[in-house]
């Protein structure tokens, strides 16, 4: 059976203008998600959208590891973008666009269980640094104590985390929910801080704008042996987007802050 997660991750987070969103849906549903997912070492992924935080629009790749960026398929299919791409891209049309690529620091390994998951319905991504002098306590603490404790809580489906090797912050926690209101619930609170070394690591995080973001799965591509296959979410797409317009209202999610536009033509 082929893994859907491995050591390695891409994500691409973006904010799109009103007027070009129904193209941009357009251009990672029917092409983008499926070229990039026919390349070596793409194992899986999925688009979500922000709820709570941002960049409002994000795409999630699991990869084998960070080599599958490396291969000759990637940086040609990179280097020869589709006319629709050249039009499209978030790199073209988008504001507050990252690109990021991780590797996985906890757990150690990918298990079977989490190696054969699926991509989760909901998300919470922290994107964080601490100072050099805090950086090995902060490590063992998230992954010892703020970790574990957290997986516990009813709706999380596991936390992973990741070092960045391609953009910053350094650090990302993955956490997969079963839905994007976990860590609003009471018991997600109560570990908040249960532990006392809590009180002395966490005042040191400093967090990237929009974070910790949560997101809800909006579309994904389900590959059957050789064969990819269309799936939205939430009643479909419109579904989708209009339940987490709902949520971003009733968080009071300010919306999407505008900045410069990154150059480029390429997408990843």
């Amino acid at each position: 059976m082929t893994s859907k997660k491995g050591t390695g991750l891409m994500m691409v987070w973006t904010d799109i203008p009103a007027d070009k969103e129904k193209e941009f849906n357009r251009w990672y549903n029917e092409e983008h998600l499926a070229e990039r997912l026919q390349l070596p070492g793409f194992l899986n992924g999925a688009r979500y959208e922000a709820v709570k935080g941002g960049p409002r629009h994000l795409a999630v790749y699991e990869l084998e590891n960070v080599a599958a960026l490396e291969t000759d398929a990637y940086k040609r299919v990179r280097a020869n973008p589709t006319p629709w791409t050249k039009k499209f891209s978030p790199e073209v049309i988008g504001t507050n666009f990252i690109r990021n690529v991780y590797t996985l620091i906890h757990p150690k390994s990918v298990t079977p269980q989490v190696a054969d998951s699926p991509m989760a319905p909901a998300l919470q991504l922290g994107r964080m640094d601490v100072p050099p002098e805090i950086d090995a306590d902060f490590n063992t603490w998230y992954n010892t104590i703020y970790i574990p404790n957290y997986e516990k809580v009813p709706g999380v489906i596991r936390g992973r985390r990741f070092r960045a090797v391609t953009g910053t912050p350094t650090y990302l926690t993955f956490y997969e929910f079963q839905n994007p209101k976990v860590s609003e619930t009471p018991a997600w609170l109560a570990q908040r801080d249960i532990a006392p070394e809590t009180q002395r690591i966490r005042p040191h995080m400093r967090h990237a704008q929009g974070s910790p973001g949560v997101y809800v799965k909006t579309f994904e591509l389900h590959r059957i042996g050789s064969v990819i296959r269309t799936r939205f979410h939430c009643a479909g797409e419109a579904g989708a987007r209009t339940r987490a317009r709902r949520l971003r209202r009733a968080s009071n999610w300010p919306g999407r802050a505008r900045s410069r536009r990154a150059g480029g033509r390429s997408s990843p």
